[in-house]
């Protein structure tokens, strides 16, 4: 069968895609592979009108919502291989099935790299996080840590102190020079030299490598992000950010490639559910006129 539109990946900003082309009664399929990043916390916060809403809960609703809609047609399944073809473009999934559309909106967001730290990935998303105005607030002002990764873990811990007493964790990742130190020190940061060896306890406890313990409510970490190869594969022009690369889109969400959108995290350095859910809509609504306008 060939779509109007294939969407690729079915999470917040997938899903939002897929709701403007569906109420403009377009053929649409939402390939999914079941990995939201988000899908190690729980509650998603500062989304106006589900704060508060557990982050599966939404995208559940969201799903169920779209698939109301004829037309529309779910697969769980990775896309493996994406190529131009005369008309559109050919999908391969992780099935060998392939699959065709007039065109794409890539909605497959991102992959947080972490240190390799022990006890860090199993506290990813409860007690480590990326964003502060997604976790601040619930950690009530107390001891907050900045685990630096890079010399854009300035920019975090420089924002942190209106949510709590911050330490700057450099772990061996770079010296802040003379003006970042007078930056910290004007935002009562606390700066810690030291090695982290791991974390550990059942409250949140940074082990140095020298035997002290931190103990803190909640840590911070800029991850190195890697966007999905099908941009690659497909051409599509990437920009390089502080913390990795994106997909270049343009006001519409429309990529460097004829015919192809692609929203939320894997388009914009900022992993927000309700940002997430603004760019698929831009890109859905541009995906739909490109289908009668052409581009």
């Amino acid at each position: 069968m060939l779509y109007d539109v294939v969407i690729i990946g079915g999470s917040y900003a997938g899903l939002s895609a897929g709701l403007q082309l569906a109420r403009a009664r377009r053929r649409v399929l939402v390939v999914d592979a079941g990995e939201r990043r988000n899908r190690f916390g729980t509650m998603s916060r500062g989304f106006l009108t589900q704060d508060g809403v557990a982050a599966a809960e939404i995208a559940a609703v969201g799903r169920a919502q779209l698939m109301e809609y004829d037309g529309v047609d779910w697969l769980p399944a990775r896309i493996e291989r994406a190529h131009h073809i005369a008309g559109g473009f050919e999908l391969t999934d992780d099935q060998g099935r392939t699959h065709q559309a007039r065109l794409l909106v890539l909605a497959t967001g991102v992959v947080d790299e972490l240190p390799a730290i022990p006890g860090l990935a199993e506290r990813w998303g409860k007690q480590v996080f990326h964003c502060p105005y997604c976790h601040g607030y619930e950690l009530n002002q107390a001891r907050i840590g900045v685990l630096a990764s890079s010399a854009f873990s300035m920019h975090q811990a420089l924002m942190l102190p209106d949510w709590g007493q911050t330490t700057l964790l450099l772990n061996g990742s770079f010296e802040p020079d003379a003006t970042q130190m007078a930056q910290l020190q004007a935002r009562d940061v606390t700066v810690e030299r030291g090695l982290v060896a791991r974390l550990a306890g059942a409250s949140l406890e940074v082990v140095m490598r020298d035997g002290r313990t931190l103990p803190f409510q909640g840590l911070f970490i800029a991850t190195r992000l890697h966007v999905s190869p099908l941009a690659v594969q497909l051409g599509c022009a990437l920009v390089e950010g502080p913390q990795g690369v994106f997909i270049r889109t343009d006001s519409t969400q429309a990529t460097s490639l004829p015919g192809v959108f692609a929203c939320g995290d894997t388009a914009r350095a900022a992993g927000n559910v309700a940002l997430a859910v603004g760019d698929g809509a831009l890109a859905g609504a541009a995906a739909h006129r490109a289908l009668m306008f052409g581009r």
